[in-house]
Parts: structure tokens; C-alpha cells; sequence
């Protein structure tokens, strides 16, 4: 197995902790010189907190165990194209390369809707990959959002 799909196996496994919390299922992983130094998963609901995106908590997380804001060497896997506020927060962190699962055609800012990553005035440019573990990162989204319209109708039913 390459290591992308290694690595993104790992970011899907943190989107499968958000989703047993109900949380929108968005999982990243940061790795530097081959191995994991930060997970994060979406707490947006649990925390209360708008900024507790997956890619956020593995930057912070990152930046701690480093002992520094700048992530240069590091790589992040999410498993969603990550939203203008995170895009923003990789280009900050000086992250060398970001590994996508599935685009947001929706609320995506590296490719979809914009690209803070290409953007030209950026000082900073941080490579991207996307379609890694495409199919799995998709259907978790999928799968969770089902489930939660159908319990949503079946609240209302009773």
C-alpha cells in the first residue's frame, strides 16, 4: 500500500470518531518524515466552537508537538477539501503539501469553489493532491448524512 492511502486511512479514521459523535465526518491526519505527529476530527458541535474543524485541531496540535507555528517538512491527509478558513490556516502554517480525499463542490477552497492554496498573492504556496481514498471519503459523507435526514424524519413521525 502507498503511503497516501496509508496516511489517508488514518485521516478516515478520525472522521469515523466524528461521526460517532454526530459530528460531520471530516478527518485529518499531519505527518512529518514519515510519521503522524497530529489527528484531528471535526468538534464543531461538541465544543460549541465554529473553528473546530479536523484540519484546524491537527495544525494546533502540530504546532504544539513541534513548538512551532510553522510546519514546514509536514504533509496533512483530509478527507474533505478543507473550507476557506482552513485553507487559509494550511497556507499560515507554511504546510508543504496537502493531500485531499473528496473535492466540496459546496464550500471547497482548494480547487472547488476557489483555491486559497493557487491564490498568486499568497507569499506562501503549499502543494495539493486530490482523489486520494476518493470513493471512501465520499461515502462517509454520504452515509452520514442519510442517516441523519432519516432520523430527522423519524423525529417528526413520532
Amino acid at each position: 500500500m502507498e503511503n497516501k492511502d496509508k496516511f489517508m486511512k488514518e485521516a478516515l479514521k478520525e472522521a469515523e470518531k466524528a461521526y460517532k459523535k454526530l459530528e460531520v465526518p471530516i478527518g485529518a491526519v499531519i505527518v512529518k518524515d514519515g510519521k503522524i505527529i497530529a489527528r484531528g476530527h471535526n468538534q464543531k458541535e461538541e465544543k460549541k466552537d465554529p473553528t473546530m474543524h479536523a484540519e484546524m485541531i491537527a495544525i494546533k496540535k502540530a504546532s504544539k508537538k513541534l513548538g512551532a507555528w510553522r510546519l514546514n517538512g509536514c504533509e496533512m491527509y483530509v478527507t474533505l477539501e478543507p473550507c476557506p478558513m482552513c485553507a487559509g490556516a494550511i497556507v499560515n502554517s507554511r504546510l508543504d503539501k496537502l493531500y485531499i480525499g473528496a473535492m466540496d463542490e459546496k464550500n471547497g477552497a482548494c480547487a472547488s469553489v476557489t483555491d486559497v492554496l493557487e491564490d498568486y498573492k499568497q507569499n506562501y504556496k503549499v502543494e495539493k493532491e486530490d482523489g486520494i481514498q476518493q470513493e471512501k471519503c465520499e461515502q462517509i459523507l454520504k452515509n452520514f448524512f442519510i442517516e441523519l435526514r432519516t432520523n430527522k424524519i423519524n423525529k417528526k413521525e413520532k
